[in-house]
Order: structure tokens, then sequence, then C-alpha cells
């Protein structure tokens, strides 16, 4: 026995993970124990040795899955443990003994702030519900930081235009208050009435509807940032976590304090923010590089 479906009761009734990190964790431990029972013989998780993780790895290694990718992948057998270990169900926790491989740090991609003036001053958005979902939904990104599946999550009733902050239940259902401009106000009202003609009578309580009048889910939202982010920028990756990004980043560069960034994007720890601070160091060696006389 493997005892899989306790450990996700576990992360999802009282660590509150989200559907997407459960859905990576169930994959990566599925490869894992796939690998136990088919390559090692083993019947029973009481039976894993550390050995076992490290032909495990070097596995991972041979099929040209990336470090990062594996160390990612240490992290769920880490908790998977551990978990186990508390339990009664294990003696012992092999990832005691077990290193993950090196990684290269990454630094965030993020869009430069003329390219996102340029998304909403050049694009033509569509006059109808539609085009103006589009729009709210890429303003709201990245004037507030949040994550694809917390825009998904939104309700009208999260929403304060008078004060000109929205409630984000994040990860953990940890909620937090994120301000925006003045002028989103005057879009969320707009888009509220176009909804409200466009869905009339409807009694769901999502900010942003599909065509069937249900919530636009996180799969949604990536495809349709894909493809705005596509006519402005040519960076690899155009997710609504680059937005993300784009939006510490550029506060990061223009003053705003570490603790506050922090708080705007709903990081538990400093140090999940502190990698923001990298972007605006190269930005600032390229002005001193440009500006100063002995720069060069």
């Amino acid at each position: 026995m493997f005892h899989e479906e306790s450990f996700f009761g576990y992360l999802s009734l009282e660590r509150r993970f989200s559907p997407h990190t459960l859905t990576a964790y169930r994959g990566d431990l599925s490869n894992f124990i796939a690998h136990c029972t088919e390559h090692q013989c083993l019947t029973s998780v009481s039976e894993v040795r550390h050995l076992h993780v490290r032909t495990w790895v070097v596995a991972q290694m041979q099929g040209g899955q990336s470090a990062r990718s594996i160390t990612r992948r240490l992290s769920c057998l880490k908790s998977y443990f551990r978990f186990l270990k508390k339990r009664g169900l294990i003696d012992k926790d092999p990832m005691q003994k077990v290193i993950a491989p090196k990684t290269g740090k990454r630094l965030p991609v993020f869009i430069q702030e003329s390219q996102m003036a340029a998304l909403f001053t050049h694009i033509d958005f569509p006059d109808d519900y539609y085009g103006h979902l589009h729009r709210l939904l890429l303003e709201l990104l990245y004037a507030t930081g949040i994550r694809r599946s917390e825009a998904s999550n939104l309700k009208t009733t999260d929403l304060d235009t008078g004060r000109s902050v929205v409630r984000i239940s994040g990860k953990g259902n940890k909620e937090r208050l994120v301000p925006f401009a003045r002028y989103l106000g005057e879009l969320l009202d707009a888009f509220l009435d176009l909804r409200s003609r466009t869905f009339p009578g409807t009694d769901q309580p999502w900010l942003y509807l599909n065509k069937k009048g249900e919530r636009l889910s996180p799969e949604n939202i990536y495809y349709i940032v894909r493809k705005h982010l596509s006519a402005v920028t040519t960076v690899e990756q155009r997710s609504p976590h680059v937005l993300r990004h784009s939006f510490a980043t550029h506060l990061s560069n223009n003053g705003a304090d570490l603790n506050a960034i922090k708080e705007l994007l709903g990081h538990s720890s400093l140090a999940a923010t502190q990698v923001y601070m990298h972007n605006s160091i190269e930005r600032l060696i390229e002005v001193y590089e440009q500006a100063h006389p002995k720069g060069k």
C-alpha cells in the first residue's frame, strides 16, 4: 500500500492546496509509485529506501527532465513521506538522504512597460461583451498581479469600485485586499452593465462568464492572455503569470517597498518576492552603464 489517497485528502482538506497544485502532485507521485512498483518491484511504501528515490532521480534525468522539474517533483515526495512519517505509516523518512540536483537561477520573465502600454493603446478590442471581458481581464491582471486561478474565482461582490480595492481569495484560502487604479472602476462598472444585459437574470456570482454564462476557467484565461500578449511581445512565455511577474517587476523598478509587493502578491515569505529585486538590479546596472561617465 502507498496511501496516496490519504495523502491527497490531507493536502486538500488540511493544507488546502489548490486544484492546480493537487493535479501536479498527483502526476508526480503516480510517476514515482509506478517506478517503484514496475522497476524496483516494491509492493508497499514501507519498503522504499533512499536508494530507490535516488534511482528514480537518475531515471528522471536520463529521461530528459530538467533539474528544476526534478526538484519540484522531489518537493512532492518530501511532503508525502513527511506525512507518512507523522501518521506512523513508515518508520524512516527516505528523503533525508536525498539531495536535489542543482538548478540554475532563473529570473522571472516580464513584459516591458512600453509593451504593456502598447497592449492597451494599440489593440482594438471589440465593443461587445467579449471585447470588454478581454480588456478588463488583462487590465485587472496587470493592475493587481493576481494569479489566473484567483481571477477565475473573482465574484462580483469581491469588487469595491468606490474604494478601488478587490478582495482576493488566494492560496490556502487566505484573503487579501489589493488596490487598483481608479480608472479601472469605470471599466468595471461598464463591464458589469454589459454583463447584466448579455446574461439577463443570471444568478452566477462569478465576475467573468464564458459564452455559456458559466465561470471563465483558468484555461480560458490562459488562452485569452496568450493571444493578446503575442501581439505586443516576442518573449517565449506569454501566460497570465508573466503579467503577475510584470506587475511585481514594474513596482520594484519604480521604487516600491519589497514588503508591500509581498503583501500585494500574497506571498507567505519575503524570499519568494526577493527574486523581483534581481530584475530591478539588472535595470539599475543598465541605467548606470548608460548614464555614468565611467559606467562603460
